[in-house]
């Protein structure tokens, strides 16, 4: 296996991991959520998501792209509001389009509902997060091609 696909499993691999604490959260303050506080369950989803969108934000930074790092606390406003927009985008969206067809339309239990919305949209976040959120800085020779490209007389 190449050094840069070994990287990205071993960070896939991490991903997972905090996915998987974020999801039993998610199950957790879903369930909370739903059946203590008797939220609908598409609004239990959104509290659910949102809650776990800022705990793996968290986890991501010191565990998965640790290696990443910012270079002080602007930077890592963005990398934070970056993270959010994506990550909510992807979960928000997809959990509460999927709670909403899962259990309002087809009558699904919530629960399992909620868990396979969960394994729905976690690729497409750790790609978007991996690209945009947590992509490595530009080096200057990546801000203009020209400059290493040798002249030409």
């Amino acid at each position: 296996m190449m050094p840069g696909a070994r990287l990205l499993v071993a960070r896939f691999t991490k991903f997972g991991l905090v996915g998987i604490l974020g999801a039993v959260l998610q199950a957790l303050l879903f369930a909370l959520l739903s059946s203590s506080v008797h939220l609908p369950g598409a609004w239990a989803a959104l509290v659910a998501v949102e809650i776990v969108v800022l705990h793996n934000f968290l986890w991501h930074e010191r565990f998965t792209w640790r290696d990443r790092k910012t270079s002080g606390f602007r930077q890592k406003i963005i990398r934070l509001a970056r993270f959010h927009a994506m990550n909510g985008a992807v979960s928000l969206a997809g959990n509460i389009f999927l709670a909403w067809l899962l259990i309002e339309r087809l009558k699904a239990p919530a629960l399992p509902s909620e868990l396979a919305a969960i394994a729905l949209c976690a690729p497409a976040n750790f790609l978007a997060a991996d690209a945009w959120v947590y992509r490595p800085p530009l080096r200057p020779n990546m801000l203009n091609p020209k400059q290493i490209a040798p002249k030409s007389l």
